[in-house]
C-alpha cells in the first residue's frame, strides 16, 4: 500500500526500482518473520505486499526461500537474544537464501547482525520505504549495512493473515523515558497527514475490512510532523464509511485526553477498549523513569473510561524490577495496580539497554527479584481479566469473526470490548460482526463460549 499513499516516496521508489532489473525478483521466494510490536507486524505485511508486486511469491511451510526479511525488536535484551537466535534459525532453514535484517536491532546494533553468517543485508528503520530497491541492489552487490539518521515516515496499512488491519498513524518518539532506547531505534516523532490516512482507512474498506487498530510508538503524539492531532484524526477516522470498528493500540496516559475518551464513548466506530502504559504503581519510580505523569492521573484516566464506558476493556503496560525499585516501592506499585480497576496487565521484566540514563540509577533489582514480582503481578492480571470476562457471561455482544480454518472445530472472535470468544467454526461467517451470546469459560479458561444469535449485528 506504500504507493498508493505516500505518492512522493513511491514515485522515488519507483525510478529506482526502474534503473535496476526487477527481473532479479521475478519468481523468487520469500519468507518473513517478525519480531516485538504490532507496527513492526504492520510494517513487514506491508514489505511483503510490495514484494509480491515484483514478482515474488511467499515460500510455502517448509519450502527453502530465495530471499529472506526479518523484522527484528530491541526493546530488551531478550529481544535481542531471540533475535540473534531467529536470524542464526532462518539462515539455517534457508541455505543459500539472501537474509534482509531490518528494524530496531538492526538500527542500534547493525555491525553485530552483518558479522552474522549468512546475512547479506543490514538496513536501519529509516531504510523501510524503499526496501525493495535496497534489496534488489544487494542481491547485486557486495554484503552491506545501511543506517541513517531516522527522519522520514514510512506509511503502513496492512492486514497480513489476521482479520483485523493495522494502521500506522505515527513513529518515533520524543519522550526520553531513563529505560527506552526507542528514541535511537525509532527516532523522533513523526507522522503522516490526517488526509492520508482518512484515504487508506477507506481502502480498507474498499477492501472489505471491518476494523483497524490504529498502531504507532506514540500515538497520542501524533501531529508533529502535519501540525494536527490526534483528536482531529480519531474524528476524521470515524467518518469513514465502511470501516465498524476502531481500537487505539496504545496510548500514554498524558496523552489520552478527556475529549478523546468522551468522544470515543459516543463515537460510531471506536470500540470500549483501550490500552495504556503505566509502567510502575510508585510515584517514585515513576520519577526516575522520568515518566510524564503521576498515579493520580492515571487512576483519573481509568476512573474517567469507567464513567462513560463502564463496559470498557483496559489493558496497562507495567514494568518490573527497574532499577531504583526497591521491595518497598514495588510493594507501593503492586497496591496501586490491585486497586485500579483495569481489566488486565502486559508484565515486563526491566532489562539493561546500553545507553540509557538508567544505568545510572543505583540500587539493582535481582533477576530472582525480577522473577519473583513478575509473577505476582501476571497472576494479578489473571485474576482480573477473568473477572472482567465473568460479569459479561449470559450477556449478548456483537463479535467480529476471525478467519477460521476448515479443518478446526472452532472459530474465535472478539467482541466490542475485546472479550475473546470460542464458537463453532462456521467459514462462511468470517470477517462478519455477528450478535453472539456469551457463555461460560472454553477449557482453556482464554476465552467464552459463544452462542450466535439469528440476527446480523448492525453498528
Amino acid at each position: 500500500m506504500l504507493q498508493r499513499y505516500d505518492y512522493f516516496s513511491y514515485l522515488c521508489t519507483q525510478s529506482r526500482i526502474e534503473m535496476i532489473d526487477s527481473s532479479i525478483l521475478q519468481g523468487k521466494k520469500a519468507a518473513f518473520f517478525t519480531l516485538g510490536c504490532k507496527l513492526n507486524f504492520a510494517e513487514t505485511s506491508t514489505v511483503a505486499q510490495e514484494l509480491m508486486r515484483c514478482g515474488v511469491t511467499k515460500a510455502a511451510k517448509g519450502e527453502v526461500a530465495d530471499l529472506v526479511v526479518v523484522n527484528t525488536c530491541s526493546v530488551t535484551e531478550v529481544a535481542d537474544h531471540k533475535c540473534r537466535q531467529a536470524i542464526h534459525r532462518l539462515v539455517k532453514a534457508h541455505p543459500g537464501a539472501f537474509v534482509v535484517v531490518t528494524g530496531c536491532y538492526a538500527q542500534l546494533k547493525p555491525q553485530e547482525i552483518i558479522e552474522t553468517d549468512g546475512v547479506a543485508l543490514v538496513l536501519g528503520n529509516e531504510q523501510k520505504a524503499s526496501i525493495i530497491p535496497m534489496i534488489m541492489e544487494g542481491m547485486t552487490g557486495a554484503h552491506t549495512v545501511r543506517t541513517a539518521d531516522i527522519k522520514t515516515f514510512a506509511p503502513s496499512c496492512s492486514r497480513g493473515d489476521r482479520t483485523r488491519y493495522f494502521l500506522k498513524v505515527q513513529d518515533g518518539c520524543n519522550y526520553y523515558c531513563t529505560y527506552c532506547t526507542i528514541p535511537m531505534a525509532r527516532g523522533r516523532s513523526r507522522n503522516g497527514s490526517i488526509q492520508s490516512m482518512v484515504e487508506q482507512a477507506r481502502q480498507v474498506a474498499s477492501d472489505g475490512g471491518k476494523e483497524i487498530v490504529i498502531t504507532g510508538v506514540n500515538i497520542g503524539d501524533f501531529g508533529h510532523s502535519t501540525g494536527e492531532t490526534f483528536f482531529d484524526l480519531v474524528k476524521a477516522l470515524d467518518e469513514v464509511e465502511g470501516i465498524e470498528r476502531y481500537r487505539i493500540s496504545s496510548i500514554e496516559p498524558n496523552l489520552l485526553t478527556d475529549e478523546i475518551i468522551e468522544f470515543c464513548a459516543q463515537s460510531r466506530a471506536f470500540m470500549p477498549h483501550f490500552h495504556i502504559p503505566l509502567q510502575s504503581g510508585c510515584d517514585e519510580v515513576l520519577k526516575l523513569m522520568h515518566r510524564k505523569y503521576d498515579t493520580a492521573l492515571f487512576r483519573h484516566k481509568i476512573e474517567k473510561i469507567r464513567a462513560v464506558m463502564p463496559d470498557a476493556f483496559v489493558g496497562v503496560d507495567v514494568i518490573v524490577g527497574t532499577r531504583g525499585e526497591t521491595a518497598e516501592y514495588f510493594e507501593k506499585a503492586y497496591a496501586f495496580m490491585e486497586s485500579v480497576d483495569v481489566s488486565q496487565y502486559h508484565v515486563f521484566s526491566y532489562s539493561e539497554r546500553a545507553g540509557t540514563k538508567a544505568l545510572e540509577i543505583p540500587h539493582v533489582v535481582t533477576p530472582q527479584e525480577k522473577h519473583e514480582r513478575s509473577q505476582r503481578v501476571l497472576a494479578l492480571s489473571t485474576q482480573k481479566t477473568h473477572d472482567f470476562y465473568a460479569r459479561f457471561i449470559g450477556t449478548t455482544r456483537p463479535v467480529l469473526l476471525e478467519h477460521a480454518s476448515p479443518r478446526k472445530t472452532f472459530m474465535n472472535g472478539f467482541t466490542d470490548n475485546y472479550i475473546r470468544v470460542e464458537l463453532p467454526n462456521m467459514p462462511d461467517k468470517d470477517n462478519q460482526v455477528m450478535q453472539v451470546k456469551l457463555g461460560d469459560f472454553n477449557k482453556e479458561g482464554d476465552a467464552l463460549c459463544g452462542e450466535m444469535v439469528n440476527v446480523e449485528c448492525e453498528m
